[in-house]
Formats: structure tokens, C-alpha cells, sequence
């Protein structure tokens, strides 16, 4: 039977900060996790906190991210389309799935934590043994999600996600709106990260994978397809 992906994106445009400041999709680091979730034949559905548009963030489309992925994405109307048009939380029946994966980008930061519906599949696929998967700013929709239990998912679990060394390189560390790799271990995560910063580095908790940076996306999405 044919496994299935739902792939999450932002609907966030800017930073709340200096709305003049634009932000979005980091466009790798979903065009990565797609081609090899395609090659291995694997089903995908495009969700948002809000439904419809997910805007790119204009720095994904610069070298050295903007690679032969992210053109050939950017450049096909059809896929394009699939941005204009996402599927919004309450559209989905999380029993229809096997995987959620987060992908990036600062946006997430805004509209991924506060999403109760977003925060309900990913509770339930994961209590079902399904595979929860985020790269870089993904691991933000982790952050307040809750098992039935009422714990943390990611109490006592071993993660990663983008560190704040990497916030305060990029020139975003007065932007954002908190400090992730401080909160996601306030909440019980054990947090790791690699010793030079943007370097891949994927991190692999029972059916929890996670990785760093946009550089991290194919790994975590290949370690994802290898548990599906």
C-alpha cells in the first residue's frame, strides 16, 4: 500500500518584528524532502496552519540554497500551484497519513507552534506510530505539541533543529520572535547540533526525525523514507 506524507509549509509573509522584513517557505528544504519522498513513490499533500497560499522566502532563491531542486520547482507552474492552494488543518483526517513532515524557513517561527490543528495530527500520528519529521525552523510546530498524556512530544527525546549560533550568522537574531533551541529544551527535549555550523546533520529518536539546517534536508527526509 502506498505510503502517505503530509508535507506542512507557512502562510507567513514577514516578520512581525519589521513588517518590512520578508520572510516564507525555505523552498529547498521542501523541494528536497519531495523528490526523494517521489522517488520512493511515496503519496503527498501540502497542509498550512491556515490553508492556501504558503509565500517563498526570497533568500531561498539565492545561490547557494536556489539549486537545481529548488529551479526546477520554482520555474514549474504546476508545482507552484500546489503553494497557492494548500489543504488547511481541518481538511485532514490524520488516520489517512503516515508521516508528517515540517518543512523551514523563519515564518514557521510566527504560524507552526500556535496550530491547534496542526498540533492534533501530529499528536496522532505519532501515538499511532506513525513518523514525525522536521527540518531546521520545523522542529518550531514541535514546540507546544502535546501527547494525550499531556506531556511534551518532545519530553526526553533526542532532536535538533536550527541553532541559535546559526539565528545570530544568518543576521535574524534581533528578528525572531524567541529563541527555539532555548524553549524546545525548556520543554524536555535533548537538543544536539553539529559542531560547524550549516552542516547536514540529522538526528533519529524512534519514529522522530529531525534536522538542522536547510543543508540537513535531504538526510532527514531520506531518514524519514528509510522508517516509512
Amino acid at each position: 500500500m502506498t505510503k502517505r506524507i503530509l508535507v506542512v509549509v507557512t502562510n507567513v509573509d514577514h516578520y512581525d518584528a519589521d513588517p518590512s522584513h520578508p520572510t516564507g517557505l525555505w523552498l529547498s528544504e521542501l523541494t528536497h524532502a519531495w523528490d526523494i519522498f517521489e522517488e520512493h513513490g511515496f503519496e503527498q499533500t501540502i497542509v498550512s496552519p491556515a490553508g492556501g497560499k504558503s509565500p517563498l522566502e526570497p533568500r531561498s532563491l539565492k545561490f547557494p540554497t536556489y539549486d537545481k531542486s529548488a529551479k526546477a520547482w520554482h520555474n514549474d507552474p504546476e508545482r507552484m500551484a500546489l503553494l497557492e492552494t494548500t489543504k488547511s488543518p481541518q481538511d485532514i483526517d490524520s488516520a489517512d497519513y503516515d508521516a508528517i513532515y515540517f518543512t523551514g524557513g523563519h515564518a514557521v517561527m510566527f504560524d507552526f507552534p500556535g496550530s491547534e490543528g496542526l498540533q492534533r495530527i501530529t499528536r496522532e500520528i505519532f501515538e499511532r506510530g506513525g513518523v514525525v519529521g522536521a527540518v531546521c525552523h520545523g522542529y518550531c510546530g514541535l514546540r507546544d505539541t502535546r501527547l494525550s498524556n499531556g506531556d511534551y512530544l518532545v519530553a526526553g527525546r533526542n532532536l535538533t533543529g536550527f541553532s541559535w549560533r546559526e539565528e545570530v550568522l544568518a543576521r535574524v537574531d534581533k528578528l525572531v520572535p524567541y529563541n527555539i533551541e532555548e524553549e524546545i529544551q525548556e520543554r524536555g527535549a535533548h537538543y544536539s547540533k553539529a559542531l560547524l555550523p550549516f552542516v547536514s546533520n540529522a538526528v533519529v529518536d524512534g519514529t522522530l526525525v529531525t534536522g538542522q539546517n536547510p543543508g540537513s534536508a535531504k538526510e532527514t527526509a531520506t531518514k524519514v523514507a528509510e522508517l516509512l
